[in-house]
């Protein structure tokens, strides 16, 4: 276990977990080579859908998990489990498979996760190597990382459970073309992205591992994106963008005192910890998540009459 962390009890739904990034940091890198061997065995079964959205995983009230994947005329699914620390596929013809999740080498992780998919019936045959890392070791040779810290690995489920629920609450004010709230194991972030109906010119590409074709059909189009990732603060960000940005959108002001904008980043950031000692730490994350939209709305002149409207429209309806 990484320093000594304990977990005196469960998160309720209103409590905001604290984990330094630091004090997880192997476990974290860890993990996050886990959540890529799971999210390509999505991304070579499932078809495709734009912004590459059928790669992506999704909080559950355990952990993460795939959501259902195509199967011939079945459906399989694997889910991360956080709580009983357990890797869950499940197939519809009544398979089920367990791996353990504990300290060991990607590796290991690797041969059990397809080994469990083969004795459910599914041949995942998936890229050999991370995307969005450098040095990008291939999962079978990868050794290196095999840390586990089960407490950690809760509580940053719990910060991501947290944070699916705000960001619902802001989704839901979109009426145009929004992504659902959902997991990039790429980049190891959850994010929630808003569009404006426009095309957007090429993408340079330049992330590490990754063709740069796989950014061009990500930012195809004009958008907002935002959401959580373990990094950009002590405790990790809450972050905020525009593709491509128009001018004046990074001298907006983003809402809450403690966010900023960086420019090393191209985004605006706000820091885990200032959301969690806040006083409201729900609307402190709203207010920033609406404040950076109208950024991106405002500079970039969307048609905001069209793609907006208030969740609570209908509620003199209903019950009649």
């Amino acid at each position: 276990m990484e320093k000594n962390m304990t977990l005196d009890k469960p998160a309720s739904s209103r409590e905001w977990p604290r984990l330094r990034v630091e004090d997880w940091t192997a476990t974290r890198d860890t993990l996050h080579m886990w959540l890529q061997i799971v999210g390509k065995v999505r991304l070579a079964h499932a078809p495709l859908v734009n912004h590459w959205w059928q790669v992506t995983l999704y909080v559950t009230p355990r952990g993460l998990s795939t959501g259902s994947i195509p199967d011939g005329r079945g459906l399989f699914d694997i889910e991360f489990d956080f709580i009983d620390h357990q890797l869950r596929v499940r197939h519809s013809d009544g398979g089920v498979r367990i791996v353990r999740l504990e300290a060991k080498t990607v590796s290991e992780f690797h041969a059990q996760t397809l080994q469990a998919l083969r004795e459910v019936g599914i041949e995942a045959e998936i890229s050999s190597g991370p995307n969005e890392v450098h040095p990008a070791i291939p999962f079978a040779d990868d050794t290196e990382h095999a840390s586990y810290d089960p407490v950690a690995v809760r509580l940053f489920w719990q910060q991501l459970m947290q944070a699916h629920r705000v960001m619902e609450q802001f989704r839901c004010h979109f009426v145009g073309k929004v992504s659902p709230v959902h997991f990039f194991w790429g980049s190891m972030d959850l994010a929630c992205t808003r569009f404006s109906g426009r095309r957007a010119p090429a993408h340079p590409g330049g992330a590490p591992n990754v063709g740069d074709w796989v950014m061009v059909e990500g930012y195809s189009r004009e958008l907002f994106s935002c959401g959580f990732w373990p990094g950009g603060g002590d405790e990790g960000a809450f972050y905020a963008y525009a593709y491509p940005e128009p001018e004046g959108f990074a001298e907006h002001p983003a809402g809450p005192g403690a966010a900023y904008y960086s420019r090393k980043n191209g985004q605006f950031l706000l820091p885990y910890e200032a959301v969690a000692t806040a006083e409201d730490p729900d609307q402190t994350v709203l207010d920033f998540l609406h404040a950076t939209y109208l950024a991106a709305a405002e500079h970039g002149d969307w048609d905001r009459e069209s793609l907006e409207d208030h969740p609570d429209r209908w509620d003199h309806l209903r019950g009649s």
